[in-house]
């Protein structure tokens, strides 16, 4: 504990009262009258008597109901970079959709398109999804007979794409453009205010709605991508593929040392999210598994 930090829970928090080891605030979430949210600095945890509202990470408050200038500096004094103030001096590359770009989110259906739709069509995507994600495709070209899904930064501009073959016998499936990894694939359109799944890849993100696809790539701690989820959510729900148990759960024991709740959505019987229809990923969400850090699925990892 230190009185840095003690002043900066009081600035959001407001006034509050010490009983021997703890800290009594104002609850922000249940805003019962009476100072009930105890903080225990020491321990690091806190417990609003009334409404149950506990975690195992003080900074969980500060993320979640904090200022900016409150986070900043609670990030200064627990190590952790601020990856807002960088993301301004670096130069992003820039990204373009192929000249070949051609959308299907129009009702008429021309004939090169036929293919690129029926694709799609398999993978159960209707016409509401093609004109949510923007989906289009390329006839010829660098990226010829391929799906081109573009993803929108949060001032509308394009940042990435994924290009994926709708050929069969592809030795290539996918294709994408050269870019930084380190972003939110579609994060305009990402609503922080509902749940946040986790998924491996767009299809899969499509399938699970709200979603955060990694596209092939692992979770770093001191990652853009982490550093948004943990200023925006206090739980979080993963849902890799069937044979990335490990990766999974790793992530998974990262958010909970920062006192995020994580929920794992079960994907047996099916190799990833994308195979599956939105209502049984809707069905499993419902019954995804609450983990903890003595959680026997971490244990009987070694990380």
């Amino acid at each position: 504990m230190s009185q840095e930090q003690i002043k900066i829970i009081k600035d959001f928090l407001g006034s509050h009262y010490k009983s021997k080891d703890e800290y009594l605030f104002y609850c922000p979430k249940c805003k019962h009258h009476k100072r009930k949210l105890s903080l225990n600095f020491d321990k690091n945890v806190f417990k609003c008597w009334i409404c149950d509202y506990i975690g195992k990470d003080i900074g969980r408050l500060v993320y979640s109901y904090g200022t900016p200038e409150n986070k900043r500096q609670w990030k200064v004094i627990a190590g952790v970079v601020d990856f807002s103030e960088l993301d301004e001096k670096e130069e992003k590359l820039t990204v373009k959709l192929p000249e070949e770009f051609i959308t299907l989110t129009g009702k008429k259906v021309k004939p090169l398109s036929i293919p690129a739709r029926k694709y799609l069509k398999e993978r159960n995507l209707i016409r509401s999804d093609l004109v949510w994600w923007k989906i289009g495709y390329c006839p010829d070209g660098e990226f010829k007979k391929r799906i081109i899904i573009p993803s929108f930064d949060l001032s509308g501009s394009v940042d990435y794409f994924i290009a994926r073959s709708y050929t069969s016998g592809s030795w290539q499936k996918y294709k994408n453009p050269p870019s930084e990894k380190d972003f939110i694939f579609n994060e305009l359109y990402l609503d922080w205010n509902s749940d946040v799944t986790i998924v491996e890849g767009v299809f899969d993100a499509m399938v699970a709605g709200n979603a955060i696809p990694l596209l092939g790539s692992t979770l770093r701690e001191n990652s853009y991508v982490f550093q948004k989820i943990l200023d925006n959510c206090q739980e979080i729900y993963i849902a890799l593929d069937a044979d990335a148990t490990e990766k999974e759960l790793k992530i998974g024991k990262l958010f909970m040392s920062y006192g995020v709740d994580v929920y794992r959505i079960d994907t047996s019987g099916f190799g990833d999210i994308g195979e599956m229809d939105k209502e049984t990923f809707q069905t499993r969400k419902k019954t995804a598994s609450f983990l903890s850090l003595d959680n026997y699925l971490v244990e009987k990892l070694s990380f």
